[in-house]
């Protein structure tokens, strides 16, 4: 018997399905099984809870070793849909989903594709749990704005404002600061002892210290074998990533497929107009009457702008006189002279060489010696400080319109004496 042919391109692709999607649950850290996003595509409410999770993973900022068991269920899809609402989904039946993980599989899958195609997610989370052997900082040289933009336009508060509250927060506030920063301090402290006292151990010249992961691996050696499985398992991570880039059309090709069983969408209401009646297809007094609701509704829309503009130009003149106006408009041409000093500077560096961003690591020399890609303290020091004169040139402008703020609000009311604070 002659065996049949058949197409080795169709039998590639059925057999490339699973494998990618198997790749992909790998990749991403606590991933669910390949058998959970066949069921999201038929909308199995089993799949459920596992995609809120999942999708909550991705977009949380929590670090790795937070467990996710602590939070409700009902918590992670709450803040799963403010974060894809925040980064623009388009999909409302996302926010219309319950909580509590009975329903909408289905609409989880395509809110991880969405992500999926927007950047490349297995690699930041690969980045994100990513074992340092050494002691690793994190550095950003790009030049950011002078300002934080132009003042704030006045807004009320809903409610009073308790200010003993605030002062509570405020001091609360400042010293966790100084904790962050004394606890920074030690780090770095005990860093340079440990370089220090392990120079010219190390089998690399370049280098000629110990970080404290490897320092930790000479003290205590059934930890060196835990951070070898935590290696070996990150490598799986990083081949599963590379097998799922293979493999990604094959999952986009699916993912058509997944599409194409949602029932079509409604007409978001959000992006038609809400003051236009609905018109019939009927006779001529019918649409008669919708002329006149349109005319009608024309006029009272004219009305209120008129209003609107009338008492916008009453509180330009009022506002046009006197040094609080003055000061505001000072205020607004030092803004925006910093922001166009910025953005020269940052024009200006473009020609040159793209500045420092992501971690370096630690390295202590003696020598001075530096490679072409390596970073001085030194440099880094005075690019740090330039920051900060920068940013405390903007907490002096913040704290100028808090004091000419509360002058406004302390000259509205007869009869009370206004003592500002003392200043830091």
């Amino acid at each position: 018997m002659r065996r049949r042919r058949v197409d080795p391109a169709a039998g590639a692709r059925a057999g490339a399905l699973p494998e990618a999607i198997a790749a992909l649950s790998r990749s991403l850290p606590s991933g669910p099984s390949p058998e959970i996003f066949r069921r999201a595509k038929f909308d199995r409410p089993e799949a459920t809870s596992a995609l809120w999770q999942l999708l909550f993973r991705v977009l949380s900022p929590l670090p790795a070793g937070n467990a996710l068991a602590s939070i409700a269920l009902e918590v992670q899809a709450r803040l799963v849909k403010s974060a894809l609402c925040s980064q623009g989904y388009p999909r409302p039946a996302l926010a219309q989903l319950p909580e509590d993980g009975s329903q909408g599989s289905r609409e989880l899958l395509l809110a991880l594709s969405w992500l999926l195609a927007r950047g490349p997610v297995p690699e930041q989370m690969l980045a994100q749990t990513r074992v340092p052997l050494g002691d690793e900082m994190t550095v950003c040289q790009c030049e950011a704005l002078a300002s934080l933009g132009p003042p704030a336009p006045h807004m009320e508060a809903e409610g009073p404002v308790d200010v003993r509250r605030v002062q509570w927060l405020m001091g609360k506030l400042r010293f966790r600061w100084r904790q962050l920063v004394s606890s920074q301090q030690e780090q770095c402290a005990l860093l340079s002892k440990i370089h220090l006292y392990t120079r010219g151990c190390h089998s690399d010249q370049s280098l000629g210290h110990l970080s404290v992961t490897e320092a930790e691996m000479l003290r205590d050696p059934e930890g060196g074998q835990q951070l070898l499985r935590t290696l070996e398992h990150e490598n799986r991570r990083l081949e599963a990533v590379l097998a799922w880039r293979r493999a990604e059309p094959v999952f986009w090709q699916w993912m058509d497929t997944v599409l194409g069983t949602c029932a079509p969408e409604a007409p978001a209401a959000a992006s038609q107009p809400t003051f236009l009646p609905w018109v019939p297809e009927c006779g001529d007094g019918e649409l008669e009457l919708v002329v006149r609701e349109l005319q009608t509704l024309e006029e009272e829309l004219r009305e209120a702008v008129e209003r609107r503009r009338v008492a916008w130009e009453a509180k330009a003149r009022g506002c046009g006189r006197g040094p609080e106006w003055s000061a505001a408009r000072r205020a607004s041409r030092e803004t925006v002279e910093k922001e166009l000093g910025a953005l020269q500077r940052c024009w200006e560096q473009d020609s040159g060489p793209a500045p420092a961003h992501g971690p370096y690591r630690l390295v202590r020399r003696e020598d001075g010696a530096a490679g072409d890609r390596d970073l001085r303290a030194a440099e880094l020091i005075r690019t740090l400080r330039s920051q900060e004169a920068c940013l405390e040139a903007v907490l002096r402008q913040l704290q100028r319109q808090c004091r000419q703020e509360l002058a406004r609000l302390a000259g509205a009311l007869p009869g009370l004496i206004w003592i500002p604070p003392p200043g830091r």
